[in-house]
C-alpha cells in the first residue's frame, strides 16, 4: 500500500477548502457558522473548553477554523456571521443531537429554530459524526455544510489540504469502474480463520463522496472526502470484527443483517453484549453501506480520513437514510441505537485482520479489484488517467 508523506501536500488553506467545496459566493449575503459538540454546554460559555486539557477537536474548530474565518477568509469569500455554537455530545456516530445549543454568552438556543434556518454554510467540527442528522436537516432548511469530525494535525495537513476538484475527478473515475455491479465478495483472514462476506447491490448506481457541494443544492459534504459507496440490497456470509479494546469476533450475516456474533479472541462479555443488542434492536445489525477509499493519503488514526485511503474498504451497520437508504432512526427500538457505524479494514486499524481479496461481480464476470489492501492491476489500469499509478506498480504483481 502506497502512503504519501505529509510533506507531499500543500499547506492547509481554509479559503481554498471552502471556495473549492462550496464554490464562489460572488453575490455575498451568505452566513457561515461552526458547530462543535461538548459534554456540558456550560463549557461553551466564555469558551471555557479552551482551558481544559481535553477537547482537541473543538480547539481546532476555534483555533484554526474560527480564527481563519475572522482573519479574512469570510471577507474574501463574501461570508458573514463567523459564529460558533455548541450542542451536547451525542455519544455515538450519526445519532440525532438534542435540539439545545448555546454560544459564547451562554444563551439558550435551538438548532432547529436559531441555527439551521439562519445559516447558509454550517461546518460541524465534532468528536462524533453528525453527517446523517445534518444531511437530513439540510434538506429541510436548505443549507449546505460539511462534517469534519475527529480532525487532527495529519488530517488538517493532508486530507483537508488537497484540491477537491481533483479528488472529485478521481472519485468519479473509481465510481465508473464499480458502477452497476451485481455484488461484491470480501475475503477475510483473521488468526488463520477465513471467511467471506457477499454484499449484493443489484446493479445500482455507485455513489461517491467527493467533497464538492455546489450552490443551489442543500447537501452536506463529509470531509475529508474520497470514497465510492453502495447501500446494499442484501448481504450474507460472515466477517471478522475488531472491538476498540482489541477483542475479535466473527459476525454471521443473513438476509442483509448480522444475526449473531461469536468470540475469536478477547473479552467474551463484549460479544455477549453485542448479541444482546442484536436481540433487543435487530436494526443495529443491518448492513447499511459498503465503501471503498479513493484517495492517496497518510493514515491519520481517525476513520474520517482513513476510510478514504485507496486500498481500504469498509462496511457499515445501521442508519442509511443519509446515503439514500431506507433505514431511518424511527426504525430502531432505541434512539441511542440509531447510529451509522463504519467498520473500517485497514492495516493500522485492524492489524490482525487481512482483507485478502475483494471481487466485483459485474456483467457475468468476477473481477478482483483489491488484494491485501492493494488495488489490483485491473483497477490501476482503469484509474491510470487520474492517479499516479507508478507509485503502486512496484508492489502489485
Amino acid at each position: 500500500m502506497y502512503l504519501p508523506n505529509i510533506n507531499e501536500f500543500p499547506k492547509f488553506s481554509l479559503k481554498r477548502l471552502l471556495s473549492t467545496c462550496f464554490g464562489n459566493n460572488d453575490s455575498g449575503g451568505k452566513q457561515i457558522c461552526i458547530l462543535i459538540d461538548l459534554p456540558d454546554l456550560a463549557l461553551m460559555h466564555g469558551h471555557k473548553f479552551l482551558d481544559s486539557s481535553e477537547f482537541s477537536v473543538q480547539k481546532y474548530a476555534h483555533d484554526v477554523f474560527l480564527r481563519d474565518l475572522k482573519n479574512g477568509v469570510s471577507q474574501d469569500l463574501n461570508y458573514s456571521g463567523n459564529d460558533i455554537f455548541a450542542f451536547k455530545t451525542t455519544g455515538g456516530s450519526n445519532l440525532d443531537p438534542e435540539d439545545a445549543a448555546t454560544n459564547f454568552n451562554g444563551d439558550s438556543l435551538s438548532l432547529e429554530n436559531d441555527i439551521y434556518p439562519k445559516y447558509d454554510i454550517i461546518l460541524a467540527i465534532t468528536d462524533y459524526s453528525l453527517t446523517a442528522p445534518l444531511t437530513a436537516s439540510a434538506k429541510i432548511h436548505g443549507f449546505r455544510g460539511a462534517t469534519l469530525h475527529g480532525v487532527n494535525d495529519i488530517i488538517l495537513n493532508s486530507g483537508l489540504a488537497v484540491d477537491y476538484n481533483e479528488i472529485s475527478k478521481q472519485s468519479e473515475l473509481f465510481r465508473s469502474v464499480l458502477d452497476q455491479s451485481d455484488s461484491f465478495e470480501l475475503d477475510f483472514e483473521v488468526l488463520g480463520k477465513k471467511s467471506t462476506l457477499t454484499i449484493n447491490c443489484q446493479n445500482q448506481s455507485a455513489q461517491k463522496s467527493h467533497g464538492l457541494c455546489p450552490g443551489g443544492i442543500p447537501d452536506v459534504a463529509n470531509l475529508p472526502a474520497g470514497e465510492v459507496y453502495f447501500v446494499p440490497t442484501s448481504a450474507s456470509g460472515s466477517f471478522p470484527f475488531r472491538f476498540s479494546d482489541g477483542t475479535l469476533a466473527q459476525m454471521e450475516v443473513d438476509n442483509g443483517a448480522i444475526i449473531n456474533a461469536s468470540l475469536v479472541r478477547g473479552d467474551q462479555q463484549k460479544v455477549d453484549d453485542r448479541n444482546q443488542q442484536l436481540k433487543e434492536d435487530p436494526a443495529t445489525g443491518i448492513i447499511g453501506e459498503l465503501g471503498f477509499g479513493t484517495q492517496l493519503l497518510p493514515f491519520s488514526g481517525k476513520d474520517i480520513q482513513d476510510e478514504k485511503i485507496l486500498g481500504t474498504c469498509h462496511v457499515a451497520t445501521g442508519r442509511s437514510d443519509h446515503l439514500g437508504g431506507s433505514l431511518t432512526p424511527d426504525l430502531f427500538n432505541s434512539r441511542m441505537n440509531a447510529s451509522h457505524d463504519d467498520i473500517l479494514y485497514a492495516p493500522p486499524k485492524t492489524p490482525e485482520i487481512n482483507v485478502s481479496e475483494v471481487r466485483m461481480n459485474k456483467n457475468g464476470e468476477s473481477i478482483s479489484i483489491l488484494k491485501d489492501f492493494q488495488p489490483t492491476a485491473f483497477l490501476l489500469d482503469h484509474l491510470s488517467s487520474e492517479y499516479p499509478v507508478e507509485k503502486f506498480l512496484t508492489s502489485v504483481s
